[in-house]
């Protein structure tokens, strides 16, 4: 009796979490349900609304056809590309054949990780790398380079010229360009978005340093727009062409409380082929970031992917188990485990993996800071920052910890660059050069224990702030570490929160700190070096002072021949090379792993194709595995 008792009981306990379970699902189908209906019923509303207003752009055009007034433009196509007749414009040719291949198809998600969450994707307030990779789906510029051949082509532009005294840079748009709330772009929104960087009380000192060589920006017509130099520039088509265009009746309002954009978190509209779901509402304590595509796109070659979705992961670990799982497409490696990994037939049966390092590959570095507190560090005597970068033995680096995955930097320029003098080398270990000059500057060991002390008998010991999140570098600070202890200098290792580096960078709270440049074809070092940049909010947050630099800089944009630029940007690599405002430390490679599902993947002149927009990758139907 007891037991059937039992077993009754037990019976009954099975069936109620049978229940329960059933009860479960079907409130998470229902919940699938609801928001599939919500997505339906955002999209009917969108639907309506462009139905409203092509009733009343129909009703306008009658209304101006009645009239007898001439329509210009009235025979364009959509897309903007019957003016100039082309079928396809160049900037859309490789997703266009990427299209065309037989297992192409649209769908899925493209899912990827961020070692540490952006704390604001607001353009112009956000500075890091992690929020530009989001903000390049959602915001356009006039051109873009092709991958391969690294020439201008148009996006949102279909022609440009110059005058003939080279000031003034004309720009033709594409008809039927619109923001993804519906919006037209117009020439208006170009004009609206160089007054709005170039508004003082808007937080955005690194864009106006660069659109500083801009005298003025002209609406000359709804699709015709007009930059205007006060001086020649060298780089005056990238800087025009390359301006990410915001919409005017979106941000403007903002002109009236500068501190609510300043402040904001996650303010991001645009024309681009992806959007954000709320563009006001993203907040870093979501843990990752999601874009959707663009119903309105304007482009001849639709988005493919259905979204875009970046998961926030900061533990390198966590990051590897997760894409082992399959639920990352794409992993950056470190170059012990891109060795390990390669070993790993699990992962190399359905991954593919790539190396690589791109022109605009960038560089790592310790910026020395030479004022804090309101008076000068340690630091300020080049001598005792040429020292520094003597006791980093960079060969070591790249050997030990990198496995010979990196190159040693010399300067901010590209070696593969003509702006590079072949005649510069890394600063060479040479702990004897490096005591010299720091006795020079008054370091020495005056108390016999092995720490150097200057003259007022202060210890050489200094803070250095890294990040978090990144275990190569924590194992490059801890060499260091030792490194410069055998030449008495105590080195103390912070390692930080994204977040708070920002905040002490924008502080100029610091000692010295260790981050890395995105570099480019032809990199302008003004923003970083000229000592006009050391205000608030700048990118000379080092405090990093010279004149002669400066002339040399300024004398460099303002060259037009290649040649003779070439020359200024010599002298302005031997200055920084001399003075050693950053020790310069790797030039890394890129060891990435993508899903196997990921399809037409390729090594462009700019490095993996995956960040290509407009988008090139896809994934084919029959591997398809997000659904809506």
């Amino acid at each position: 009796m007891d037991q059937r008792e039992r077993t009754r009981h037990l019976l009954g306990l099975a069936l109620l979490l049978l229940i329960l379970l059933l009860v479960i699902l079907g409130m998470y189908q229902v919940d699938r349900q609801w928001q599939r209906m919500g997505d339906m019923q955002k999209v009917m509303e969108e639907q309506a609304e462009d139905l409203r207003r092509i009733r009343a752009a129909v009703q306008g055009l009658e209304d101006r056809l009645r009239e007898g007034v001439a329509v210009a433009g009235a025979g364009d196509d959509v897309d903007g590309n019957a003016e100039d007749g082309e079928r396809v414009p160049p900037a859309f040719r490789r997703a266009a054949a990427a299209a065309a291949l037989p297992d192409y198809a649209r769908g899925d998600w493209l899912v990827r990780a961020l070692p540490a969450g952006p704390s604001t994707l607001t353009p112009l307030v956000s500075t890091d790398a992690y929020a530009s990779e989001v903000q390049q789906y959602v915001l356009e510029s006039l051109l873009v380079r092709d991958p391969d051949t690294l020439e201008w082509q148009g996006l949102l532009a279909r022609d440009w010229s110059f005058s003939e005294d080279g000031l003034t840079l004309t720009f033709e748009l594409r008809r039927g360009l619109k923001f993804s709330d519906g919006e037209p772009l117009t020439a208006e929104d170009v004009a609206f978005t160089y007054r709005f960087i170039m508004t003082e009380a808007i937080a955005a000192p690194r864009q106006r340093a660069y659109l500083e060589k801009v005298e003025r920006v002209e609406a000359l017509g709804p699709h015709r727009v007009a930059f205007t130099f006060a001086e020649p520039y060298f780089n005056s088509l990238a800087l025009a062409g390359g301006m990410s265009i915001l919409p005017e009746h979106f941000y403007a309002p903002y002109l009236e409380d500068p501190e609510a954009f300043n402040r904001s978190r996650g303010l991001l509209l645009g024309s681009g082929p992806y959007r954000m779901p709320d563009p006001r509402g993203w907040r870093p304590d979501q843990g990752r970031v999601i874009l959707e595509r663009n119903p309105r796109y304007w482009g001849p070659v639709p988005p493919p992917f259905e979204r875009l979705v970046w998961r926030v992961i900061e533990n390198d670990s966590a990051r590897l188990t997760t894409f082992r799982n399959g639920d990352l497409d794409v992993y950056t490696a470190r170059p012990r485990e891109y060795r390990q990994l390669q070993e790993d037939e699990g992962l190399t049966d359905r991954t593919r993996h790539f190396e690589y390092m791109s022109p605009a590959a960038g560089y790592s570095y310790i910026g020395w800071n030479q004022r804090r507190n309101g008076g000068p560090t340690p630091f300020a005597d080049a001598r005792v920052r040429r020292a520094m970068s003597h006791l980093t033995d960079l060969d070591r680096l790249v050997d030990e910890i990198m496995l010979g995955y990196a190159e040693p930097a010399v300067s901010p320029f590209n070696p593969r660059s003509p702006q590079h003098d072949p005649d510069l080398e890394p600063y060479p270990y040479d702990p004897e050069r490096a005591r010299t000059l720091l006795a020079e500057a008054g370091f020495e060991d005056r108390d016999g224990d092995g720490v150097l002390e200057d003259p007022e008998g202060r210890s050489f010991e200094f803070d250095l702030i890294f990040f978090q999140g990144n275990q190569d570098t924590r194992r490059i600070v801890l060499f260091l570490r030792d490194l410069y202890a055998r030449a008495g200098i105590i080195l103390n290792p912070r390692p930080s929160e994204w977040s708070v580096m920002l905040d002490r960078l924008n502080r100029k709270d610091f000692d010295a700190i260790t981050l890395g440049w995105t570099g480019g074809v032809e990199t302008d070092v003004y923003q970083m070096f000229h000592s006009s940049q050391t205000v608030s909010g700048g990118d000379n947050f080092i405090g990093y002072e010279n004149p002669e630099l400066d002339r040399r800089i300024e004398r460099a944009r303002a060259t037009i021949d290649e040649a003779q630029r070439m020359r200024l940007w010599h002298q302005v690599e031997r200055i920084l090379h001399r003075d050693q405002p950053y020790t310069f430390l790797l030039r890394n490679q890129s060891l990435v792993f993508v899903d196997d599902r990921i399809a037409n993947l390729e090594k462009t002149r700019l490095g993996l194709n995956l960040g290509v927009v407009p988008m090139e990758v896809f994934v084919p139907a029959d591997r398809q595995r997000y659904t809506r």
